[in-house]
């Protein structure tokens, strides 16, 4: 279980626990399943749980990333070829499906694949045999198809762009995974798992832990990129720490720069030896407000327009974020809700 060694499935949510009560039901069935969830959520790791918590653990577990390939290349990686199928094929080659035969295949980006593929997915699915790319001879494969995808599937079935029929076989079961934001008391032991194992990637002794206000930076960000975002979030952090004090200040955006290519800086053309300042005097509290009022925008962004969360995120209370609101007039963009 390689996968779960490199990055096991740490929580103890509500959500996340019964996430797992879940896989562990529907694991031993020998049934086609969905895992759904947004970029970053762990569907891969949640896929390989199924595979070894199911009758098939000691049997070759085979993933497919369909959004990967083109579509006719994607064709012969699932279903295989026969030599002279086309150009370049010397030898007869053995697709995911064959490979994983008595074991599991997890297609991911699923709704990537176009209607062909999508019917000869079918056809395995319900006759359990499959037409290598260039013969029409019929192979027998025992196949357990889970499937993954960040999309609507149903909503992508009425619009006609997946095949209902193929949705209808592989939603035996679906597991839809929460996203981190929904996962509060996952985030910091969370953190702690990937600060400890960055600590020790980069060959020191001991993490110092984070401070409290990094903790609540952590806490009051939405995590668009959920658990992939914040591994690359703290294992930056934890880098970017040049001594063994405990981390105070989390940067979640690797981009953010004065001089990102088309960034709008709010400011006059700069010179190089007053970077960041407008070329000529200026009105100094004017420019500061300006500042102030973007920051706060972005912090309200990052905070999908919570106050609570965002003046956590800013490191004041909530009675001093409501006093810079009212003052920019900024308060009809954001939520009370904590």
């Amino acid at each position: 279980m390689r996968e779960q060694k490199e990055q096991p499935l740490i929580g103890e949510s509500p959500h996340f626990l019964q996430v797992l009560e879940h896989v562990s039901r529907v694991a031993p069935l020998n049934r086609p399943v969905l895992v759904i969830g947004e970029r970053g959520t762990g569907k891969e790791l949640i896929a390989a749980r199924l595979h070894y918590l199911s009758t098939r653990w000691d049997q070759p577990f085979i993933k497919m990333n369909c959004a990967a390939l083109a579509d006719s290349l994607l064709e012969t990686e699932l279903f295989g070829h026969e030599a002279g199928s086309f150009t370049g094929a010397n030898k007869r080659r053995l697709g995911r499906f064959e490979l994983a035969n008595k074991g599991s295949l997890f297609l991911d980006e699923l709704a990537n694949t176009s209607s062909r593929v999508q019917e000869k997915i079918l056809r395995v699915i319900e006759y359990g045999e499959l037409e290598r790319v260039g013969s029409s001879e019929a192979v027998r494969t025992d196949v357990r198809i889970i499937g993954a995808t960040n999309e609507d599937l149903p909503r992508l079935a009425a619009e006609g762009t997946f095949r209902a029929d193929l949705l209808d076989r592989l939603a035996f079961d679906v597991i839809t995974l929460p996203p981190l934001r929904e996962r509060q008391a996952d985030i910091l032991p969370l953190a702690e798992h990937f600060a400890v194992r960055m600590t020790g990637e980069l060959g020191r002794e001991v993490f110092a832990g984070f401070a409290p206000p990094a903790q609540r930076q952590m806490l009051a960000y939405g995590w668009p990129g959920n658990v992939r975002e914040l591994k690359n979030v703290v294992e930056r952090a934890v880098y970017a720490q040049d001594d063994e004090a405990a981390i105070e200040a989390m940067s979640f955006d690797p981009f953010d720069s004065p001089w990102r290519p088309g960034a709008e800086s709010g400011r006059e053309n700069t010179d190089h030896a007053n970077p960041g300042l407008p070329d000529g005097p200026y009105d100094f509290k004017e420019h500061m407000q300006e500042q102030e009022i973007l920051r706060l925008r972005a912090a309200l962004a990052a905070c999908r327009f919570n106050q609570k969360k965002t003046a956590a995120y800013l490191g004041m209370s909530y009675h001093q974020l409501r006093g810079y609101l009212r003052k920019y007039e900024l308060t009809e963009s954001a939520s009370e809700d904590a």
